[in-house]
């Protein structure tokens, strides 16, 4: 049931836990997207998301449901004044157990597809840039949070894949097989900000889809040291 997935909802917004696969909007082919549903039926004059989510990922997403929130909250995300934190498992783990990613991303539109140029000290300004911290792993695949503080098309994807640790199902950026649904194991797990309206601080947190390495790895972030999001202080 889609009203079980609803995080929060007032006047002006709707936070919704997206499961991998479904669309935040419709795309040209036309396909169904969470628009579609969860506005169906309902007085909305005004239904868009604030952000957007790949199909592959889960998590968090906001709508807006009038054009102030929806203004106001666009101008949120270019300050950088709203805090994302994301759980990933990936196939490989990173060279250092926590650090910031710096790199200059360029997209290819035709194929739909991102490359990460790592950023020189002496370089221009990276236009992506992202923290991690590794919270746990197995033999085979490793779980991290990840806290962007831009937001880029592909960004975690094509960052972690170039650092060396490619997310578990994503063979667009290196994984080694797709996962059987086609999901990729990156979770918007977590969205902080001051409500444009109310003026309080807000936080949505979503919980990660069923699966066995959710479930493995889920106990990590929930230690007293797991917490939710990386150390930013360096960023």
């Amino acid at each position: 049931m889609l009203e079980e997935r609803i995080l929060y909802e007032d006047d002006d917004s709707l936070v919704f836990n997206k499961n991998p696969g479904e669309l935040t909007q419709g795309d040209r082919r036309g396909e169904p997207s969470l628009i579609d549903s969860l506005s169906a039926g309902k007085p909305y004059g005004f239904f868009e998301p604030v952000h957007r989510l790949d199909r592959p990922a889960s998590g968090v997403v906001l709508f807006a449901k009038s054009k102030t929130f929806f203004t106001a909250m666009t101008g949120l995300f270019r300050a950088r004044a709203v805090e994302k934190a994301y759980w990933a498992v990936t196939e490989r783990a990173p060279v250092e157990a926590a650090g910031v990613l710096r790199h200059h991303l360029r997209p290819d539109r035709r194929r739909n597809v991102v490359f990460a140029r790592p950023a020189r000290e002496d370089g221009p300004e990276p236009n992506a840039v992202l923290s991690y911290r590794l919270l746990g792993g197995s033999d085979r695949y490793f779980f991290l949070i990840v806290s962007p503080s831009t937001g880029r098309q592909h960004q975690i994807r094509a960052q972690l894949a170039a650092a060396g640790a490619p997310i578990k199902g994503d063979v667009k950026y290196g994984a080694r097989r797709a996962n059987p649904d086609r999901s990729i194991l990156l979770h918007a797990r977590e969205l902080s900000f001051t409500h444009p309206v109310t003026q309080l601080p807000v936080r949505f947190t979503a919980p990660p889809p069923p699966g066995v390495l959710w479930d493995l790895f889920v106990r990590a972030a929930e230690t007293p040291d797991g917490g939710t999001r990386p150390d930013r202080t360096d960023v």
